[in-house]
């Protein structure tokens, strides 16, 4: 079942995606098949391991299923300057 989410991108993700967000038709049960079919999109090169996920403004897993609506953020590790 495909559903329709806008996933907005931060920082490293932001550059390699070369856009700042999207609304996507996915048939991803949860954030971390979003992220891996996002992947082979855009070839990201960081990984869950030094991710977070926000749904709907909240922190959540990575397992967290979606829902048609869904504002989902891969926030990336921010770096000090």
């Amino acid at each position: 079942m495909y559903k329709k989410v806008k996933i907005e991108y931060f920082a490293v993700l932001r550059e390699q995606a070369k856009i700042n967000s999207e609304e996507l038709e996915t048939s991803s049960a949860d954030a971390r098949e979003l992220l891996s079919e996002l992947t082979s999109k855009y070839n990201f090169s960081l990984n869950e391991s030094t991710l977070k996920v926000a749904i709907n403004e909240e922190y959540c897993e990575f397992t967290t299923k979606l829902n048609e609506g869904d504002r989902v953020v891969f926030i990336p590790p921010v770096a000090g300057g």
